[in-house]
């Protein structure tokens, strides 16, 4: 464990200097803007002293801030130069000009980056917490966030995780009665009454001193184990929301006069003057060396190197390893049985790796068996997650930044939506957003799709083309034992995060393994050999591709590509199948509008050298634009059938 430095001994003149340099900074951001320096500004004005809570942390600690902790990021560590880069989205910035100015982030410091939907990084701290504690460094995680987001489903998720589990967190809600332009206090869970009071701490957060008392208690309590604080901080946003608000539209100038006084600025100074400990003319010689320091850090970051253009696409996606053999026999088996012989040999491995996922301790196992006997084997490794799929993903990305493996598991994938916004608004934005400073390297997998009756709307999706939309994940769809088996794997050793989908119509079905080989995620598989039609498809699809294909085996002669991954997809050899056969038929269960599909058809036809290739018009057989029905005639009704394969193929072959 970390010793707090010599430098975050507490001293009310450094930390009113601090105060000064963090409002300075705000002002000279707002005149900045007005020359037309800068696109966009948020304010931390009034938010000041909630910086004091910094003095409680270790250097190791993590720290999940809130877009008003300008001064919280100055006394963490950050310079005033960090965030002038920031706000001039400068390429040596702290995201390389990628995020807007306030949202915060530095790895040297622990400091993990700001998303813009309110309240995202609360269950990210919860995850990265449960780290810490799986992992027994002692170290804790303070988590800030404003007034309004407590009414976030994911407050109630990330608070009612942290309980449960007593992780060593801290959550600062700043309360400055404000949501935009709404007052918030008639929406607030502390005054309706749907949270249990004995739980809040409340501190007026405009005095720096009961901030750093307050957060050291907690800190020493989350070290002991003893689980969370909550603190409601009441203080004041002396500011608009942003700059593109103007605060005297909807609040009485009485009441922003009446503001100002309470400035925690201010009530320092008065305090530190009526002490003796400061005069107005030093307080004034204060302001004028920060004044001058706030000149020259954005007079200097003005001048800084842009973004380049040609780096759009940098860091999307980390460095990838070469794939190695999955830890799996040849032999006659069920993917079922391959997949959860990898799980086995994976927590063997790393005590790094944790299991999270609804009932997939035993004696269930999961709902198809996928860990049996893991959580016995594992009791530290492998653990139930409440039915919570925010929770599930948001853990799963906090984990992994602070260097765990999480290996979680989504019931059915169908069930991603509640966890959707931690998906797109953390798991794949990370790495792009913070410059390859911040990664979440993580696997989520899940039971997949249809052609398995009784399974209704909610658990028969083939919902592939959502993901593959999201830039910054992986996904893969395998349809045999070896290929389940070497993508988890592959995923397992990865540095992305990563989404392996089991299709369940035939994930118990027995295959023959010959050979286990390295699968790498973008490299497809060719299942059959052929000179006429290319037909590509992935998943539960495979059986109808070779069905049809040996229905059609006395009219044509039908390759088949199992795409095996669909991001990254392996073109070069669907190129070089079609470059052969000149047709192309994509068969997915996926819906039509939108699609892998449709993706697959736009990608071989919108390259002249490849549109050159072809005979005939390429083909997709898909889901109609319908949802999937309870009763089998339904679910038969919506999905593609051998016949309309059969129909596709011959259409290209006319």
């Amino acid at each position: 464990m970390s010793v707090i430095p010599a430098n975050k001994i507490f001293n009310k003149l450094d930390y009113l200097r601090l105060m000064m340099l963090s409002r300075e900074g705000d002002r000279r951001e707002g005149i900045l803007l007005r020359q037309s320096k800068g696109w966009f500004q948020v304010s931390g004005m009034g938010h000041e002293a909630v910086g004091a809570f910094c003095y409680a942390l270790n250097e190791d600690d993590f720290l999940f801030p809130y877009y008003r902790d300008r001064a919280m990021m100055l006394a963490r560590g950050l310079s005033n130069y960090d965030l002038a880069l920031a706000y001039f989205a400068k390429r040596s910035s702290s995201s390389g000009g990628r995020q807007m100015p306030g949202h915060f982030s530095c790895r040297e410091h622990n400091v993990f980056s700001v998303c813009t939907p309110t309240g995202g990084s609360l269950i990210p701290a919860c995850g990265a917490a449960w780290g810490i504690k799986l992992s027994g460094t002692g170290n804790l995680c303070i988590a800030s966030v404003g007034d309004a987001a407590s009414r976030q489903g994911e407050f109630y998720e990330a608070l009612a995780f942290a309980e449960q589990e007593k992780l060593p967190v801290i959550f600062v809600v700043e309360d400055n009665k404000y949501g935009i332009s709404t007052p918030t206090d008639k929406f607030l869970p502390f005054n309706i009454g749907v949270i249990n009071p004995d739980i809040i701490v409340k501190i007026d957060a405009r005095h720096p001193e009961i901030v750093r008392e307050a957060g050291l208690t907690a800190a020493a309590k989350a070290r002991a184990g003893d689980g969370p604080t909550l603190f409601w901080c009441d203080l004041d946003r002396l500011s608009s929301h942003t700059s593109s608000d103007d605060h005297r539209v909807y609040r009485k100038l009485e009441d922003i006069e009446e503001m100002t006084h309470r400035d925690p600025i201010r009530l320092l100074k008065e305090e530190l003057i009526a002490a003796g400990e400061l005069s107005e003319a030093e307080f004034n010689r204060m302001q004028e060396e920060v004044t001058q320091q706030v000149d020259e850090d954005y007079l200097r970051a003005e001048k800084e190197q842009d973004p380049l253009a040609e780096e759009t696409l940098h860091y999307s996606y980390g460095d990838v390893q070469p794939a190695e053999a999955p830890p799996i026999q040849p032999g006659r088996q069920t993917m079922v049985a391959s997949i959860n012989q990898t799980f086995r040999k994976a927590l063997e491995n790393d005590p790094k790796i944790v299991f999270f996922g609804e009932d997939i301790e035993d004696p269930k196992g999961g709902v198809f068996g996928l860990t049996k006997g893991l959580s016995e084997s594992f009791p530290n490794q492998v653990f139930n997650s409440p039915l919570a799929e925010a929770t599930i993903m948001g853990a799963a990305i906090g984990m992994a930044s602070m260097g765990m493996k999480p290996v979680f598991e989504l019931q059915f994938v169908d069930f991603m939506a509640p966890g959707w916004n931690q998906i797109t608004s953390n798991m794949s934005t990370l790495r792009w957003r913070t410059f390859g400073t911040w990664k979440c390297p993580c696997v989520i997998y899940a039971p997949y799709g249809a052609y398995l009756p009784g399974g209704s709307l909610w658990h028969s999706q083939a919902n592939e083309a959502y993901l593959a939309h999201t830039p910054g994940i992986k996904i893969a769809i395998p349809s045999t034992p070896e290929d389940a088996a070497g993508l988890l794997w592959t995923a397992i050793h990865g540095d992305d995060p990563h989404f392996v989908l089991i299709p369940k119509h035939i994930f118990r079905k027995q295959m023959d393994v010959a050979n286990v080989e390295p699968v790498p995620f973008g490299k497809a598989r060719i299942v059959r050999e052929g000179a006429d039609v290319t037909l590509v498809s992935w998943g539960n699809c495979l059986e109808l591709a070779e069905e049809a294909a040996t229905k059609l085996a006395g009219e044509c002669s039908v390759e088949i590509i199992d795409l095996r991954s669909i991001v990254p997809c392996d073109y070069e050899t669907i190129t070089k199948s079609v470059e052969k056969t000149g047709r192309l038929v994509v068969v997915h269960e996926d819906n039509r509008t939108g699609g892998f599909g449709q993706t697959v058809i736009a990608e071989m036809t919108g390259v002249p050298d490849r549109w050159n290739l072809f005979l005939s018009p390429p083909q997709l057989v898909a889901r109609d634009d319908v949802h999937i029905g309870y009763n089998p005639i339904y679910e038969y009704a919506a999905l593609p059938d051998l016949n309309q394969v059969i129909d596709a193929i011959r259409v290209t072959m006319e």
